[in-house]
């Protein structure tokens, strides 16, 4: 094993506490020879594994499966590469490598004829993975969306429920171990474009990397924010979708308000979930929980049977599926509803005044709201009609050099009622 924190000790209890029902379903027993780690201090009941010579692990020709659930880049990258190339499965939980580098991984699991699974990598306890790769491998998909960052789920919700600021939610998120220290990953959107690249790639086969993903995080939405989707019947979700439109594959990471018929609205919390939607399938719905060690080490589990049932077999499991490229559509050119907070000068005009500016750019409005704010002024929420993204940011650019706009809060997409 490569790391043994909160996974890596979730996996060691399980292979111990399920020993029978994992030996018999791996074809014999499993057994950790080694965990690879920096401060052997910090893990003094398990110093018969302890090493911190990756050489160890790699010259051993006893080991033949690594579990890398170190996480990074670096060097997690390398060891997994290393590992492959001397004829080791290997099984992670790394989005992050995989979701930039994951092609010369599958090429070097290809070359050296062993698995490479990566399970574990998005919806932790989700199997949403080999749903999608093997379970709808006969179907054309055309969508994959979900909810798949459990820490801002939690604190959106929290924000939601009981009406708490974000550094609030956050610091609660935080104080139960569901947000890290640094949580700049999962509350900038980070985490969950890794997540929908690596869906991405499966569900259409074509390789999406982090980079082709449009990105955009919670840390800005207010408690105000919240109180308003409330007043419209919506809820605030972290959205991550990969959908297939005619110029090729649109995918994208943001908040987004959903209505109370969509699949997703009612995933709160921690919980995780992925909505599929596909020909001749029709829509399907997974959820479960995609945060903490035992989800995460749920799906390694997974991995680890497999592997060890495909080497006392003499197979190897399915490899990379991205037969073909498609484009990465514009972003600028993509198309949904907006949610817009303005704080305004108490004008009788400043609504027509903000509807022109847009109606300019080719926005059209499909709902405004006023109300009072602070220290004499107004506040204006605006849904707006379809549009493109770049012909927003435009209309944008105009209303902040406007007298009278005060402030303008980053806008914020509207699902339909569906996924």
């Amino acid at each position: 094993m490569l790391g043994l924190g909160t996974v890596g000790q979730a996996v060691l209890s399980a292979l111990t506490d399920n020993q029978e029902t994992i030996a018999q379903r791996a074809g014999g027993p499993l057994n950790v020879k080694r965990a690879l780690i920096l401060h052997p201090e910090r893990h003094l009941g398990h110093a018969n594994l302890i090493t911190t010579q990756w050489q160890e692990i790699l010259a051993d020709d006893e080991i033949a499966i690594v579990v890398e659930v170190m996480g990074g880049m670096e060097p997690a990258f390398t060891y997994i590469r290393r590992a492959l190339a001397a004829g080791k499965s290997v099984v992670t939980a790394n989005k992050e490598v995989l979701a930039n580098r994951g092609d010369e991984l599958f090429a070097a699991a290809e070359l050296s004829g062993r698995d490479l699974l990566f399970e574990a990598s998005v919806g932790a306890g989700v199997p949403v993975i080999r749903a999608v790769k093997l379970g709808l491998a006969g179907n054309r998909v055309h969508q994959v969306c979900g909810i798949l960052n459990g820490t801002t789920n939690f604190i959106l919700t929290e924000m939601a429920q009981g009406m708490v600021d974000y550094q609030q939610a956050l610091a609660k998120a935080q104080a139960l171990g569901y947000a890290e220290a640094d949580p700049a990953a999962d509350v900038d959107g980070h985490d969950s474009a890794r997540k929908i690249a690596i869906l991405a790639s499966i569900a259409f086969s074509s390789r999406v990397v982090e980079a082709d993903v449009r990105c955009s995080g919670i840390a800005q939405v207010q408690a105000a924010d919240l109180a308003w989707g409330s007043r419209l019947g919506w809820v605030l979700k972290p959205m991550a979708r990969a959908r297939l439109v005619a110029e090729g594959l649109e995918v994208a990471s943001y908040p987004a308000w959903v209505g109370p018929g969509h699949p997703l609205a009612h995933v709160d919390g921690i919980m995780n979930a992925v909505s599929v939607r596909a020909e001749p399938l029709g829509e399907a719905t997974f959820t479960g929980p995609g945060a903490g060690g035992p989800a995460t080490a749920s799906a390694v589990l997974g991995d680890l049977i497999e592997a060890a049932r495909n080497l006392r077999l003499g197979g190897h499991a399915v490899g990379c599926t991205c037969y073909r490229q498609l484009a990465i559509f514009d972003p600028a050119r993509a198309e949904d509803a907006f949610y817009l907070r303005l704080t305004v000068r108490p004008e009788r005009t400043v609504v027509s005044q903000i509807a022109a500016t847009l109606a300019e750019h080719r926005v059209g409005l499909r709902q405004t709201l006023q109300a009072a704010a602070a220290d004499g002024r107004g506040e204006v929420v605006v849904v707006t009609e379809t549009c493109r993204r770049g012909d927003l940011d435009r209309a944008l650019a105009h209303l902040a050099q406007s007298p009278s706009v005060f402030t303008l809060r980053p806008p914020l997409v509207v699902e339909a009622q569906s996924a």
